[in-house]
């Protein structure tokens, strides 16, 4: 069996390193890949924004299916293109891709369904939202409507920084045209975690729990990334919690979607603010999470193409997977001056001695692999260091010490990945 894995990052790294186990797949490509992606598959100099170019490889190549990692391809209807041309491929449609692509349409379905979560207002008007938010006072959150790789959410702790956000993305549009549409909602209190299921459209099947860290400096200050370590599974997830974010939120999404004669094939990952009166649901992605997947899927004692393969084929009902009796960690080393301005190009020593490390395992994101068989960073998110432990402490030191033999010029990390999990594990 063909397999192309689309996208650049560490989740992909972390996708075929794990769909690599499986007896049943005898060549894996990865496009566009990185440094890392080309130990194990065939990297393929193709965007995953590319949707004519992937389709025309696969037919070319007779791929047998393709699994889309970022939510870019999802939200401009890669799936739909893929169906029109008979060629499999896991992942929503375009519709049901609003999930993430939309807040508007994730909150307004909220609202139909009876999922819980905060209250919100959405406005296409500038001042309109500006007023409402002088009428609710601070803190309170400020979203953009479309995908903005993790970066157009807001928490506002004063009525200042909300009206500075809501005149970036409606009036200055430093979204550009995904912004045209502004949400503000409750500031939800709490702790954050994160729950993915995979979906045939009716049927679940859950993964581990998991928590990330999204702000760039310790003690989760700093701006927002795409996420800078994670960890699975999350502590404070109990079982009560995961239950009930399953019955309460993802079940009546999945039964949402399939009323709207939409329904959702692919992943489903809940991100959910655990408050006094349960969890409530913060936002949807339609894709596997990034760091989230580096961290759950070295647990995974399944085979992962069985898993694709049922979600695909609308036979996920009373499907079980396997864990290993083992907490992970994952912890990202960014270039210097990231999410903002970074530079490229520098060469990176000690991943081979990181791999040594029993339990790590290193996976690539911004990295490219030089004709000289060096590796240089390209990317704001270089690597991804993860480790395997008996608890969740045992892993994060692991996955430290293995941080501690890789270098390159102005690396940056956090030094508290998982200081929340402990403490949950402590009381």
């Amino acid at each position: 069996m063909k397999v192309l894995v689309i996208g650049q990052g560490g989740r992909e790294h972390a996708l075929l390193w794990k769909l690599k186990q499986s007896k049943d797949i005898k060549e894996l490509f990865s496009a566009p890949g990185n440094g890392g992606t080309a130990e194990i598959a065939e990297n393929v100099d193709i965007k995953a924004n590319d949707l004519e170019g992937l389709s025309k490889f696969c037919e070319d190549k007779k791929i047998d299916f393709t699994i889309v990692g970022p939510e870019a391809p999802l939200a401009e209807g890669i799936v739909d293109l893929f169906n029109k041309k008979g060629l499999k491929i896991f992942g929503p449609t375009k519709a049901s891709a609003q999930l993430e692509a939309s807040k508007v349409f994730t909150k307004e379905l909220c609202e139909s369904e009876k999922i819980p979560t905060a209250w919100f207002k959405t406005f296409n008007d500038a001042q309109k939202a500006k007023d409402f938010v002088k009428s609710k006072g601070a803190p309170i959150v400020i979203k953009k409507d479309g995908l903005a790789e993790g970066k157009g959410v807001i928490v506002a702790n004063t009525e200042a920084e909300a009206i500075d956000a809501i005149d970036k993305i409606v009036v200055e549009k430093a979204f550009g045209a995904s912004g045209n549409k502004v949400i503000v909602e409750e500031c939800l209190e709490g702790e954050e975690a994160s729950v993915i299921v995979l979906s045939d459209g009716e049927n679940i099947v859950p993964l581990a729990s998991s928590q990330d860290h999204k702000r760039v400096f310790d003690q989760d200050k700093g701006a927002n990334t795409g996420g800078m370590g994670a960890y699975s599974p999350a502590p404070v997830v109990t079982d009560d919690i995961f239950n009930e974010t399953i019955s309460k939120i993802i079940k009546p999404t999945i039964a949402g979607m399939k009323k709207r004669n939409t329904p959702h094939k692919g992943v489903l990952y809940a991100g959910i603010m655990i408050t006094e009166d349960g969890p409530k649901l913060l936002e949807y992605n339609v894709r596997f999470g990034d760091p989230e997947t580096q961290a759950i899927l070295p647990r995974l004692d399944s085979d992962l193409l069985e898993l694709i393969e049922r979600a695909m084929s609308g036979s996920l009902a009373d499907f079980k997977l396997k864990w290993r009796k083992k907490s992970c960690a994952c912890i990202v080393m960014a270039s210097g001056g990231y999410p903002g301005r970074y530079e490229k190009g520098k060469e990176i020593t000690g991943i081979e001695k990181a791999r040594e490390l029993q339990d790590v395992l290193v996976f690539h994101a911004g990295t490219k692999l030089e004709k000289t068989n060096k590796i240089l960073t390209s990317g704001g998110r270089v690597l991804n260091v993860v480790a395997l432990g008996d608890n969740i402490e045992k892993a994060i030191s692991t996955a430290y010490k293995a941080c501690d033999k890789i270098k390159f010029d102005n690396a940056h990390f956090r030094k508290d990945i998982g200081f929340r999990a402990m403490k949950q594990e402590v009381l």
